[in-house]
């Protein structure tokens, strides 16, 4: 079997799903190969002659292949103003690439002028028309190789912008090898799996599809019949671990699938049913002891939902001996400023701290399960510890009016020197949560495939008056704008970590 990670997601760390997904064949002695054509087809798009003449592409051009060399030196994080050049130098060369087949590729996104991962006849478009996505010339020749003595091709598709390129990649497959089995799964097809009344438009071109974890769909597919023998401990040497975007081996981890919480109203999470699966925490930690000394990675990079507090509890009593950071949320936990001096000794860098609102009403009518008067708490205390902080705010959900997102500036303006980076988002409806149908639902992205639905606000805070708040007045808060130009550009959250505690820091 091969397993594909498809273009486009950021290239700074490998893929966890298909590492983990190869790890479970090969203990059962069934051959697996794992591709991160992410990884490989961005570089390849690099590589490419650049058609453009204007001033930027040609810098952008003569700078290519330092600019690479510096995203994997741990002296570029040291300069922003040299890392903010060199990322946007390399995100100019992929859009300009993929100009020639209408479609605009970068380190972070992919978008078609006319194609929308959306629609499913777009994506069967792509299918048809492989030879019009930027990376054809790349995965076309590649396939002869890539597929030699291979039965079965299984994709992992987690990202909308990974879409119109998985389904060009499977309609070559079938075209030129019509014989393979050909599996899709990942968190996108998961997501699409679990809509009321899915049914499925890809029967003609696809085989298989999974929703949910896939080791075990993947063994009967491949005919182990043996008991389970439960999650095997992933290799991550199966991938170029030296050629990611990022000064050293980013280690990702998953402690959990699911949330621990699993309460919040709207959460995508509990609207699709997935429950919260913890490995044990003493399994967890002594294969991050293990992955650590083996690959010996510059930052481990939990991808849990919430890092559960038990697991915090035993990373701070057992550190892995490397530093390391992820989503936790707020609570008692981290109210306790010894428990976040202990986390900073463990590693820990940054945690991502999912706060959505800084009013108390709307967090309690969000079922958030979080104290405003807590929270502050724990920003002061990560803040004492050295712990850089990742704040995520939702804006627009029914439970806020325009008042009270203006409590939340006024939240994180009172705590700004707190605040290191921050995710600002419009609210989107869960098309099948069991909220939606009580706010007047209404099509929201024009296609089959949307996981969304628009909504009426019951106060009229729609999201044009959103967007204007943000814009008109959050944003243009001078405390505000500070934390936002900390942000890195296009990596963001995946490279922050990087410059936390940095000589020179961030510029403010």
């Amino acid at each position: 079997m091969l397993l594909i990670f498809p273009p486009v997601a950021k290239p700074c760390e490998p893929p966890a799903g298909i590492v983990q997904l190869a790890a479970a064949l090969h203990s059962r002695g069934l051959p697996c190969r794992v591709l991160d054509a992410n990884l490989e087809g961005l570089l390849w798009l690099l590589e490419q002659p650049c058609s453009a003449d204007d001033t930027w592409s040609r810098r952008a051009a003569k700078g290519r292949a330092r600019h690479l060399a510096d995203l994997r030196s741990g002296d570029l994080y040291r300069s922003p103003d040299r890392y903010s050049r060199a990322v946007r130098d390399l995100n100019r060369l992929l859009a300009v690439a993929g100009q020639a087949g209408s479609a605009v590729v970068g380190l972070a996104d992919y978008q078609h002028a006319h194609l929308s991962p959306l629609r499913s006849a777009d994506l069967l478009f792509a299918a048809q028309h492989p030879e019009q996505n930027p990376f054809y010339p790349w995965f076309s020749a590649g396939f002869e190789a890539w597929l030699d003595g291979i039965a079965t091709v299984g994709f992992s598709l987690n990202y909308l912008s990974q879409a119109l390129t998985t389904f060009a990649m499977i309609g070559l497959v079938r075209k030129r090898f019509p014989s393979l089995r050909i599996v899709l799964g990942g968190g996108l097809v998961t997501s699409w799996l679990r809509q009321p009344g899915w049914q499925n438009p890809f029967g003609g071109l696809v085989d298989h599809l999974i929703a949910g974890p896939g080791e075990i769909p993947l063994l009967e597919l491949q005919g182990s019949a043996a008991p389970d023998q439960g999650r095997v401990r992933p290799d991550y040497t199966l991938l170029p671990m030296g050629d990611y975007l990022a000064p050293g081996f980013i280690l990702p981890y998953a402690t959990a699938g699911g949330c621990y919480w699993n309460n919040c109203s709207f959460c995508p999470e509990r609207a699709e049913g997935n429950r919260y699966t913890p490995l044990p925490v003493g399994e967890a930690l002594a294969d991050l002891h293990a992955l650590a000394t083996h690959t010996k990675p510059v930052l481990l990079h939990l991808l849990d939902n919430a890092l559960s507090p038990a697991f915090l509890r035993a990373l701070a009593a057992d550190p892995p001996g490397v530093t390391w950071y992820g989503f936790a949320r707020f609570g008692r936990e981290l109210a306790d400023p010894d428990f976040c001096q202990a986390l900073k000794r463990s590693g820990c860098v940054m945690l991502k701290l999912g706060l959505e609102s800084g009013d108390q009403g709307v967090l309690d009518r969000l079922h958030k399960g979080i104290d405003i008067g807590e929270a502050s708490k724990v920003l002061r205390n990560l803040q004492a510890a050295g712990i850089g902080v990742y704040l995520y705010l939702l804006f627009g959900t029914p439970a806020e009016t325009e008042a009270e997102a203006r409590h939340t500036l006024e939240f994180v303006v009172r705590h700004h020197e707190a605040i290191t980076f921050m995710n600002l988002a419009l609210f989107n409806m869960p098309i099948c949560g069991d909220e939606a149908a009580g706010y007047g639902i209404d099509p929201f992205y024009e296609g089959d495939l949307s996981l969304y639905t628009a909504f009426r606000h019951p106060n009229g805070w729609d999201r044009k008056q959103v967007r204007g708040f943000l814009d008109k007045e959050f944003k243009r808060h001078p405390a505000v704008g500070a934390i936002m130009r900390n942000d890195p550009p296009l990596f963001t959250s995946n490279h922050a970590a990087f410059f936390v505690g940095r000589a020179g820091g961030l510029r403010r």
